[in-house]
């Protein structure tokens, strides 16, 4: 076992401990999880979101460099990629914090495909035991069409309550996705968890999908919704420090959205929400103005960390289109722009709480 020797880090605030989704760093069948891993040591991250892309991804591998003829299933060897993904963190002092995302789960109509989930979910749960001591499985709010989902929210957070019982004692966080087709808001997907009710049942904050739902529009000429937008964002931050417990908030991720041309041809994708495409294309590191960063993400994060007094993990989650240019430099690229962004974030987070300590 050895420790890759990293970039010198400052002294930084022992209350939260940086981490980056290796989805972040480039795509899974293009940048192979090692140099991921590498290139998130070297920067500093400390946790890691693991994206299943990425298990699934070396499990091919690992399927292509069997040498013998006994019968095994995609499951059999996710559940290898589990272990030497385990293994190759350990030897750079990074620890799995997530694994996600377990994609339109709740609400389903067709209770057949329901059963599939949650038959899904088991080996999900297995492969976190593997992972990890102390992992959560991510399930974003659904985004299938409204004919496949339901809106009856008893029947959402009977579905969320069933995920949790299978999966105890592994934790799951729910997180609302601003394209959700029902739950969208923070404030839904907090509903539903307290209608859930369940111990290892928590919250994921995101503050792209946070600012994106309330306060952005990518397709105005402005990149924003009316100028009501920004009391609207201010009355939800108030809110979310008033009624969320912090002690149910199992992640807070970080991400600023960049200001694209109304007209960009990635936006206007047909079947496809705007906010996802915008989403899956535009994303940038906390604080990168320079390269089109312009989201009330400050404010969120704020409000999110200082305001609730969250303590613990704090993730970056980049969806970009340069994650998935075909260049071995992207991972050591992105996890550079991360620990930039880190620093920024921790500086104007203790700016911030000295001001309101005066």
């Amino acid at each position: 076992m050895h420790s890759l020797s990293t970039t010198p880090q400052p002294e930084l605030d022992l209350r939260w401990k940086p981490a980056i989704a290796t989805v972040s760093l480039g795509a899974a069948n293009l940048h192979p999880i090692v140099a991921k891993l590498d290139a998130a040591a070297i920067n500093g991250q400390q946790g890691l979101e693991l994206f299943h892309d990425d298990l699934a991804e070396l499990a091919k591998t690992l399927r292509a460099q069997r040498s013998d003829s006994a019968p095994r299933t995609d499951r059999d060897y996710e559940i290898d990629a589990a272990h030497a993904i385990r293994d190759l963190c350990a030897e750079r002092d990074l620890h799995v914090v997530a694994l996600q995302p377990f994609r339109h789960y709740e609400g389903l109509i067709d209770r057949e495909r329901h059963a599939e989930r949650i038959n899904e979910l088991k080996h999900w749960v297995q492969l976190c035991k593997i992972l990890g001591d102390s992992l959560f499985i991510l399930i974003p709010s659904s985004f299938l069409d409204a004919s496949e989902i339901t809106s009856d929210r008893e029947c959402l957070a009977a579905d969320l309550a069933e995920a949790a019982d299978v999966a105890f004692p592994v934790r799951i966080a729910y997180e609302a996705l601003a394209w959700g087709t029902h739950i969208n808001t923070w404030e839904d997907s907090w509903d539903l968890i307290k209608r859930a009710n369940r111990p290892n049942l928590g919250i994921c904050l995101d503050t792209f999908n946070i600012a994106a739902r309330v306060w952005a529009d990518p397709t105005s000429a402005t990149g924003r919704q009316p100028l009501s937008a920004d009391e609207d964002l201010r009355e939800s931050m108030h809110r979310l420090v008033r009624e969320i417990d912090p002690d149910r908030v199992m992640m807070v991720q970080l991400a600023d959205g960049e200001r694209v041309d109304p007209l960009t041809p990635f936006l206007r994708v047909p079947g496809l929400p705007t906010l996802l495409a915008w989403s899956r294309n535009a994303r940038l590191f906390p604080y990168e103005e320079d390269r089109g960063g312009y989201l009330p993400i400050g404010e969120v994060t704020d409000a999110c960390i200082n305001g609730l007094g969250y303590t613990g993990w704090v993730s970056m989650e980049v969806f970009s289109r340069s994650t998935g240019e075909d260049n071995p430099a992207v991972p050591m690229e992105h996890a550079a722009r991360a620990r930039r962004s880190w620093l920024r974030v921790l500086e104007l987070l203790e700016k911030k709480s000295e001001k309101e300590s005066i």
